[in-house]
């Protein structure tokens, strides 16, 4: 018997130096499984790999972006106002399109059987 497959949706996290150049690293990927109650996202920001962009990056400020992601992803008190919206507003907050250094893609579709396993998989190839 098949195990039972949910769709989700996900989206990449970039961070774009210069926002007028439309180039960007992938450090992240976040991702929503409704029937799961899942919304989590995982990130890896390689500064090395960042450096070759620009210098003139505050890595601290960024950081504290992609914290403050994990922290609205899990619902935490911490996350402010956005982070105790329902998994659903949080997830299409974190997703919306943004002129800023910190940007997300577009939101793709997908079927799973565990959606932790799928964010690892994700991140793996699209991130490191």
């Amino acid at each position: 018997m098949m195990p039972e497959r949910y769709l989700f949706e996900y989206a990449v996290v970039r961070i774009v130096p210069r926002v007028e150049r439309e180039e960007f690293i992938n450090v992240g990927v976040i991702l929503y499984c409704p029937k799961r109650k899942f919304l989590s996202c995982m990130s890896t920001l390689n500064e090395q790999r960042l450096g070759c962009f620009t210098t003139v990056i505050d890595i601290d400020e960024i950081k504290q972006h992609l914290h403050a992601f994990g922290q609205i992803c899990c619902g935490s008190k911490d996350g402010g106002a956005i982070a105790r919206l329902d998994d659903a507003s949080r997830f299409r907050w974190l997703t919306a399109t943004r002129s800023t250094v910190v940007q997300s893609s577009k939101v793709h579709p997908g079927l799973c059987v565990d959606p932790q396993e799928t964010l690892e998989k994700l991140h793996r190839e699209l991130v490191l």
